[in-house]
């Protein structure tokens, strides 16, 4: 995969589409699949073997033609775009992470996703004070050149959005683009569309359920520079955002808030470990310092991720590596790097039998590089 930005050919973006879908295909192995392959439409070839490999019995589900074609046509309808990674439009920023989403559903003006952004996030059930200190600093960092990113949440998302409208705001949305959570929030979504942007990873239509928040908090704290934390109890997907934040190396910002307030436990945690306290926006301009000066669109780099042994060689490389690797796994996660300390084995042997694990239904990726056997 090059560095280099380029557009997408019709083909290439439906063959990208179409491997993205299939099953058990996440971030990772698809960008291991292109690594190896060179290209989607070789890597679709291969999946049922590779997949045999990992102990697959029955067929693999792959994406067909049609339903990728359908699924192009329906967010055409919605109004919305693909943007992929590699491409000019991509959020740069979000474009070094290893589990980056290899394409991002778009409404709205993509242009705002090559900006310096800052996530603002907080509780759903916020304080007044609360909600309207969300707002008046995302209008602050809108002035002073921030893109303001969000869940589109109510509460402090909401307010966070509604302040930064007059100055551009992204909204992450943890199901398809064009559904609507919560409804309450349907004028606010609409106005983004018009006068912002806002970002998908799943399909179009697709109904956010618990377990696709953790991944657009990834996305949120991914695009940005920072993690402003307003209001958030001990427990709340806010400091999951900023728990990520931390992994991806973006700094996180707290607002402390009164020790009898449970919305206020969180960010004053977030404080007492490190966050940097906020009592107004030049607490966030100081904080970034030196990065505010940096060019403005980072370099652009492909996501690391693990090398795979070469094809020709795989059987025989990997026949006795793969109970290794199988007892060291279990349902508790497992660093990959301690799994390749403890199985004394190359890294890129064990990135190719975790690749074929995944394919076959077998193992599931977690957050912070961790795996589980399932």
């Amino acid at each position: 995969m090059s560095s280099a930005t380029r557009a997408l050919n019709p083909a290439e973006r439906l063959d990208w589409l179409r491997l993205l879908r299939s099953e058990n295909v996440g971030p990772i192995t698809f960008y291991q699949l292109l690594q190896r392959f060179g290209s989607a439409a070789v890597a679709l070839e291969a999946l049922p073997g590779i997949a045999r490999k990992g102990g697959r019995r029955d067929g693999i589900e792959i994406c067909s033609r049609a339903d990728a074609q359908r699924e192009l046509a329906t967010l055409d309808k919605a109004g919305g775009r693909f943007v992929a990674w590699g491409e000019p439009d991509y959020p740069p920023a979000l474009a070094v992470l290893d589990d980056a989403p290899p394409l991002l559903s778009v409404v709205g003006d993509a242009r705002l996703l090559q900006r310096r952004a800052i996530a603002v996030v907080g509780a759903r059930n916020a304080s007044a004070n609360g909600r309207r200190f969300a707002r008046d600093i995302a209008a602050e960092l809108g002035r002073s050149g921030f893109l303001v990113v969000s869940g589109l949440a109510r509460g402090i998302d909401a307010a966070a959005h509604h302040g930064a409208l007059e100055t551009g705001t992204l909204a992450v949305v943890a199901g398809g683009i064009d559904v609507v959570y919560p409804e309450e929030n349907r004028p606010l979504h609409e106005a983004i569309a018009e006068r912002g942007v806002i970002v998908a990873e799943l399909p179009v239509g697709t109904e956010p359920q618990a377990r696709h928040f953790p991944r657009r908090n990834r996305i949120i704290s991914g695009v940005s520079l920072g993690v402003l934390v307003v209001e958030a109890a001990l427990k709340s997907g806010s400091l999951i955002t900023a728990r990520f934040a931390l992994e991806q190396g973006r700094e996180v910002f707290a607002v402390p808030g009164s020790p009898f307030d449970p919305r206020a436990q969180g960010a004053n945690d977030l404080i007492r470990k490190g966050a940097t306290l906020v009592e107004s926006v030049e607490d966030v301009l100081n904080a970034l310092g030196g990065q505010l000066t940096e060019p403005r669109r980072p370099v652009f780099t492909r996501p690391v991720v693990p090398a795979l042994i070469d094809g020709n060689n795989t059987e025989n490389q990997t026949d006795a590596a793969r109970a290794k690797v199988l007892e060291g796994l279990g349902p508790s996660p497992v660093m990959v790097d301690e799994l390749v300390r403890q199985c004394q084995l190359s890294p890129a042997i064990v990135a190719t039998i975790l690749l074929e694990l995944e394919l076959a239904g077998r193992l599931e990726r977690q957050p912070g590089n961790r795996v589980t056997l399932i």
